[in-house]
């Protein structure tokens, strides 16, 4: 089944609130291996000038993927999560993600186009807190592979 070229330009409706929590923040540093303070102390946070410990900059694929999940699901978009690789991913940021945010985000089917017998989708997703703040545009390729 080719991926649904008419879902182009569709946005779906808010997904989340995603709670950020400084425990999360921290476990995500380490992983990434981020030695900033920044990242895991509140208090050298603080005497950055944020309001509490902030999100290494990749930490919003997380909340982003999972914006992403309410398309690859979408039966209708004809999508084979089985056969699919990621491309590309992009992050514009608009103030850092911080411990106490409440997310939400907001994805776009931005492109699908066929290359070498394969789909490549484009989505955006518009990551806000939830009084609408924005925090960042995580853009995402993602390549299904075509038949054998």
């Amino acid at each position: 089944m080719a991926v649904n070229a008419d879902f182009v330009g569709r946005s779906y409706p808010p997904s989340g609130p995603y709670a950020v929590t400084a425990e999360g923040l921290a476990a995500f540093a380490a992983a990434v291996g981020s030695t900033d303070p920044v990242h895991t102390s509140s208090e050298a946070a603080r005497a950055a000038g944020y309001a509490d410990v902030i999100a290494p900059p990749t930490f919003a694929v997380t909340i982003a993927q999972q914006c992403d999940a309410v398309f690859v699901q979408d039966p209708e978009a004809g999508i084979d999560y089985s056969r699919v690789v990621h491309g590309e991913q992009r992050f514009v940021h608009h103030r850092p993600i911080t411990a106490g945010d409440e997310v939400l985000g907001t994805l776009t089917v931005d492109s699908v186009r066929a290359a070498g017998g394969h789909s490549m989708v484009t989505t955006r997703t518009e990551l806000t807190t939830a009084d609408g703040e924005a925090l960042c545009t995580s853009t995402s390729t993602i390549v299904i592979r075509g038949g054998e």
